[in-house]
């Protein structure tokens, strides 16, 4: 029995130390404060953006997490981070989370540095299994007798990662690694393929557990005989279920117990079926069922479109900010617009068809349509499979999930000379999601790939020009990278290329090199040089790999060479173009500017600001650069 803090009296959240507190309540009052929690969560989300509708469907399964273990030495490790909302708010960060997403506020994922209660940053999916068998292994040999849970959404389970995992966390039979399903029929599109029909196969025998749970209850009421009973029947249970439900499931298969399906908004089946899953000392996959975005009409109705979602008005549910055309609707709509004419174009997309703008295809060729869930590493190989049969696939992808399909890349269509075209969406900062999620990885990673082409536009209408050569004239790997957003309204549209173009003006010894968005703020840039009396020519590179070598010759004329660009600097362009450089004996002045290192939340402007990336901050750098003859 729970020792609560004044019953009968309302509690609020401000009131409580947590999450020591949450255990001495009762069951009512955890169910008032999480009506408060998602009233914070909508109205912080409304102004910061962030992921709304997922953090809404586990309120309650977080708030009986808290009740039943204890953080921080039980560890939970959330899959994906991006459902955390409500275990920060319950970890004693409530007052910090107006400042969610936000430059030197609190994250929108879990990071250790941020609060002991963040086991393990966690930007990408199917990976917390992995983690909570690792961590299970270390309190064994540390002779802790802590739990080790892994809460995963069923969307997450798509991921490959996931199997691994499950198959090496259910051969020891003797840790506290628990698992919790948090099942809500979605990822971030709606949940696809045999896995989902599965799950739905399985949310069928709720109402088998419920009877068997009121059973249960019931029995234990008899005097003398019911305990008794009561653990006679437990004894049986999975005889009993395998001759009525005629199969065990794949989790039991793979050597975990497994409990559930429980309705994951009743705190009081959560509580039962945790404290069950405690008792057991062994592997246990509890499967919970949620309603992402429960409790805010507009986004059960629509909770793909409020998985992310920037600013909104709370009473309408619209955003603050409507963008009508980004580039990744840009891309989508030119995608359909080839496909009309070429029955070989198919579109892949790793659960994120509205993410990146394959909406369109899909209500246009859904039979050339193909989401595979969050694997990120088949969609790459199946597209090969595609390629090796002469269609032409697409597969559009942020830039921070490509990083989990190198080896594919490489083997799987590098090698064999396959064509197979990428839609890097989100290349470059992204902003607000943070480390896990800024796109700086994928140039130093695709450069190191032979016989690969990559474009970066600067406008949607370059993007169309690039889009077509990247699928008509390239043989082998091509892509395509572009930015997070809209084109800006200052974009310079006369200046396009599908390969380089050199902006001239006054006779200078000065020259910008620079690529994709920020070539704009490049030109900002060489206005304000010129208000100083600074002349400076631009390099714009749109195939930015292989790097032409014609250009050599002019550009090593140049007393001073400047190249910014919105990349990791080790392994980047502007690394290559500087050794090439230097094998040509080049004595003049060349240096960069780049990211280094990993780029923490804030707006995109402030993290392009940081890196040295705007016009102010360029032509600041150039100035000084000029004024201390190259030597600053």
């Amino acid at each position: 029995m729970k020792n609560n803090i004044n019953s009968d009296k309302k509690t609020v959240l401000s009131e409580l130390k947590l999450p020591e507190d949450l255990k001495k309540l009762s069951l009512k009052q955890c169910s008032n404060l999480c009506n408060e929690i998602r009233n914070v969560l909508i109205s912080t989300v409304s102004k910061t953006g962030g992921h709304l509708a997922s953090n809404l469907g586990v309120v309650e399964l977080t708030m009986a997490i808290h009740r039943n273990f204890n953080s921080p030495e039980d560890k939970i490790v959330w899959d994906v981070g991006h459902q955390s909302y409500t275990h920060k708010i319950l970890t004693g960060r409530l007052s910090q989370f107006s400042t969610l997403r936000q430059q030197d506020g609190i994250s929108g994922f879990p990071k250790p540095e941020e609060s002991i209660h963040d086991t393990f940053i966690s930007g990408h999916s199917s990976t917390s299994v992995s983690v909570a068998c690792g961590i299970a292994e270390a309190m064994k040999h540390q002779h802790k007798d802590n739990y080790a849970i892994a809460v995963i959404g069923d969307g997450a389970m798509t991921g490959g990662m996931f199997y691994e995992a499950m198959n090496n966390g259910g051969r020891d039979k003797n840790n506290n690694l628990i698992v919790i399903l948090n099942d809500n029929n979605m990822s971030i599109s709606k949940s696809v393929g045999s896995l989902a029909k599965y799950l739905t196969s399985l949310r069928n025998t709720e109402k088998y557990l419920s009877t068997k749970r009121a059973v249960e209850k019931g029995l234990e009421k008899i005097p003398v005989m019911g305990t008794t009973v009561t653990k006679g029947i437990k004894n049986v249970k999975d005889t009993v279920k395998y001759k009525l439900l005629k199969q065990s499931t794949i989790f039991e298969d793979m050597g975990f117990i497994y409990l559930g399906p429980v309705n994951g908004h009743n705190l009081e089946e959560l509580e039962e079926i945790m404290h069950m899953a405690k008792s057991y000392h062994k592997p246990v996959l509890i499967h919970v069922n949620t309603v992402k975005g429960k409790g805010y009409i507009p986004a059960e109705k629509n909770p793909g479109e409020y998985h992310g979602i920037p600013k909104f008005d709370v009473a309408t549910g619209n955003p603050e900010v409507s963008v009508d055309e980004c580039y990744s609707t840009v891309f989508g709509r030119e995608l359909v617009r080839l496909a009309e004419n070429d029955d070989r174009i198919c579109a892949v997309t790793a659960a994120m068809k509205y993410g990146t703008g394959l909406q369109f295809f899909h209500n246009s060729f859904p039979e050339r349509f193909y989401d595979v869930g969050i694997a990120e590493q088949h969609a790459v190989t199946f597209a090969g499979g595609l390629a090796s049969m002469g269609q032409i696939p697409v597969f559009a992808v942020y830039s921070t999930f490509l990083q989990r399909c190198y080896d594919q890349l490489v083997h799987d269509v590098a090698i064999g000379k396959l064509h197979v075209v990428l839609g890097i969406d989100r290349a470059g900062i992204v902003g607000e999601d943070g480390e896990t999620h800024q796109g700086l990885f994928d140039v130093p990673m695709l450069t190191a790939i032979p016989n690969t082409v990559i474009y970066s536009p600067s406008c949607f209408e370059e993007l169309k020009l690039c889009m077509q050569k990247a699928i008509y004239s390239d043989k082998g790997l091509a892509a395509v990278r572009y930015p997070r957003g809209g084109e800006g309204a200052d974009t310079n549209h006369h200046h396009i290329s599908t390969d380089y173009l050199f902006v001239r003006g006054k006779q200078s010894d000065t020259l910008i090199i620079t690529y994709g968005r920020i070539y704009n703020e490049a030109c900002k840039a060489r206005n304000l040089l010129s208000n100083d009396g600074i002349e400076c020519d631009i390099l714009k590179l749109t195939q930015i790999y292989p790097i032409n070598g014609n250009l050599f010759d002019e550009i090593k004329r140049y007393k001073r060479i400047v190249f910014f660009e919105e990349s990791m600097g080790e392994g980047s362009i502007s690394e290559k173009i500087g050794s090439r450089l230097a094998e040509l004996a080049y004595s003049g002045d060349y240096s960069r500017v780049t990211a280094d290192g990993f780029v923490k939340q804030a707006s995109v402007s402030a993290c392009l600001e940081m890196l040295g990336l705007t016009s102010a901050e360029m032509a600041d750098y150039i100035g000084k650069r000029s004024a201390g003859n190259g030597k600053t």
